[in-house]
């Protein structure tokens, strides 16, 4: 032992398990505090009973040596810190080289174990940027999966870990695929397996039991999860296309009869499976159903989303079905029951579809965002940033159609409430720039967009609110779940509950756009204050007729306020016009005949049930 550590033991200013400990930490050695970090034995002072440490970012940090002793770890020469701290070059090549032997060292720096996230803390950035980190990582992982030697978790929070005896890839994964206890684990397991199929060595001998497993799962498994069967058999036969010598244990137990099982279901399973799983049964479906597939392919395309919308023609086109998808696109165009997934899709491949590009294809366009808002109110969607964007699409739809049509779509737009103002002065522009003779008609659309505000109590306001609120959030979007159901059943043709769902969707959105419009327009107010030397919005008139001498009183307030048995009527009625700016003293005609005013005075205040503002706002299109 060091002499004057001895002298420090022998005075009881050290204990010898710490002189011991001491003895281990001697100028130059590396070590690790709890709190501090990594750091190098800088130097002794026993004369001050010190040791000082540099730390990363903080060099020459005194310790009392029994502290340093109780806390101080030392860390030999192999230990990856330790090589980085001596020769950071060398670790950095190491790193490039042998991405493997690092991960290695690291492992065995912490105890056989580390996180993705612990490793990234000692490469980071001292060898590695977080960019440079993330691709070598991913390198790394796939060449330590070669190796057998390391245990890799699926979730990157839990360690990896460095084993005793290496495992081979191909026991590792078929020890995945038994241990999984969920369809999902063993799909992704599955994946995995034919990944990296090339490691297995026999694998007939090795799959015939996993097969054996597929099939068991995926019939427990198809009443409640059929996509989780459908999952497992498209994989299943992966492995028995690539191994010739493989059997099914379930004879009938095929894509085919499942697609026939479960056809009914299908516009639920499909979305749920990847696009490109989802391809290959789309396209097992003339196989399956026979002469049927198309009605049902029609189906599908008409009441799914925007991934099977954009598959399903190829199964037409490879079928030479284009003439039925065609008659199917154009019917659903005239009826406006083509749905945004079809349109954008039609928009996007519209140079393969010429004879659909016309006037009633921006006609369903509109009808389509109008349903749209009514489930999303104030969000544009996919299809309207299509045709904000797509900046030829409108010269395409009108490259053919006569100038009536263009004036009668110019119309339309401009009583839209699905655009802002700047947003509908770029498309009527672009209608305007096929036929320039209707550039008058922008001009006149914005005479009509300037429509004279609603004055209205903030009582009327919020049941008007309210009724909005009920239509968009609940009678709309039920009605959107009939259609959808109704549309289920099949020949729309004979399909009552069709027909009358889509009879009540026209009413629903009639109503939600004068909502829209009157909501747009409307001014609460509390009649607070109003002008009672003459009749004005908010006061109670007290009127004589002239001929009877009978008294009448009536309170005048907004424009959705009326109660006949209690006199308070709207401004906007033929007495509240009647009456309006005149004073105490004149004469008024009336429907019933001529009156005099007697008197004016101040409404009662009508109070928001929550805080007032000073205008509503326009409510989002």
């Amino acid at each position: 032992m060091d002499a004057e550590l001895e002298k420090l033991v022998e005075s009881g200013k050290l204990t010898s398990k710490a002189a011991e400990k001491l003895e281990q930490l001697k100028p130059g050695t590396f070590c690790l505090h709890k709190s501090w970090g990594f750091g190098r034995v800088a130097e002794w002072n026993v004369l001050l009973n010190q040791i000082l440490i540099d730390f990363t970012g903080k060099k020459g940090h005194a310790m009392q040596l029994q502290y340093a002793a109780e806390n101080l770890a030392v860390i030999p020469s192999g230990h990856f810190l330790a090589r980085k701290a001596n020769d950071l070059a060398a670790t950095k090549k190491l790193a490039k080289d042998d991405p493997v032997a690092v991960v290695k060292n690291i492992l065995s720096s912490l105890e056989g174990k580390a996180t993705a996230h612990q490793i990234s803390d000692w490469m980071v950035p001292d060898i590695f940027t977080d960019a440079e980190w993330k691709k070598w990582w991913e390198l790394a992982r796939r060449q330590m999966k070669a190796t057998g030697v390391f245990s890799i978790p699926a979730k990157k929070t839990d360690p990896v870990q460095l084993r005793a005896e290496g495992v081979s890839q191909a026991d590792e994964l078929i020890a995945a695929f038994n241990h999984a206890r969920q369809p999902k684990q063993q799909i992704a397991a599955l994946d995995q397996i034919l990944k990296f199929q090339e490691q297995f060595k026999e694998p007939e001998k090795q799959f015939q039991g996993v097969v054996a497993t597929i099939e068991n799962v995926a019939t427990r498994n198809q009443k409640i999860h059929p996509e989780l069967t459908f999952e497992l058999l498209l994989l299943r036969d992966d492995l028995l296309e690539r191994f010739s010598k493989l059997k099914t244990t379930h004879i009938g137990l095929t894509i085919a009869k499942l697609i026939v099982d479960e056809e009914k279901r299908l516009i639920l399973i499909l979305p749920k499976l990847s696009a490109a799983k989802e391809k290959r049964v789309l396209q097992m479906l003339p196989g399956a159903l026979g002469d049927r597939w198309s009605a049902r392919a029609l189906q599908l395309m008409q009441a799914s989303h925007g991934r099977m919308v954009a598959q399903i023609p190829h199964v037409f086109r490879d079928a030479a079905k284009q003439a039925e998808l065609q008659a199917m696109l154009e019917r659903s165009i005239r009826e406006h029951s083509a749905t945004s997934e079809m349109l954008v899709w039609l928009c996007m491949e519209r140079k393969d579809w010429p004879d659909l590009i016309n006037p009633e294809l921006l006609g369903a366009i509109l009808s389509a965002l109008e349903r749209e808002q009514h489930s999303a109110p104030g969000r544009a969607s996919k299809l309207q940033r299509w045709l904000v964007d797509d900046r030829q699409l409108i010269a395409d739809i009108f490259a053919h159609a006569d100038v009536g049509l263009a004036r009668d779509t110019m119309r339309r737009l401009q009583l839209s409430p699905l655009f802002d103002e700047l947003t509908k002065r770029s498309l009527l522009a672009r209608v305007v720039k096929v036929f320039p003779d209707l550039e008058s008609m922008i001009a006149g659309g914005q005479a009509h967009e300037k429509a004279a505000p609603l004055i209205v109590s903030w009582s009327s306001l919020e049941k008007k609110k309210a009724e909005f609120e009920e239509l968009v959030k609940k009678k709309i979007p039920e009605n959107t779940k009939e259609i959808q159901i109704a549309r289920s059943y099949g020949d729309l043709s004979e399909n009552f509950e069709y027909k009358a769902a889509k009879q009540m969707q026209a009413v629903l959105v009639r109503r939600r756009s004068e909502l829209e419009r009157d909501l747009g327009k409307a001014r609460g107010t509390g009649f607070e204050n109003p002008d009672t030397s003459r009749v004005s919005i908010g006061t109670i008139v007290t009127v004589r007729d002239k001929i009877s001498k009978k008294q009448e009183t009536y309170t005048i307030l907004g424009a959705w306020d009326g109660d006949p048995d209690r006199h308070i009527i709207s401004y906007q009625t033929a007495i509240g016009q009647a009456l309006l700016g005149k004073k105490a003293g004149e004469s008024a005609t009336l429907p019933n005949g001529e009156c005099d005013i007697i008197s004016i005075e101040p409404a009662p205040v009508d109070k928001p049930a929550a805080e007032p503002v000073n205008e509503t706002e326009a409510v989002s299109a």
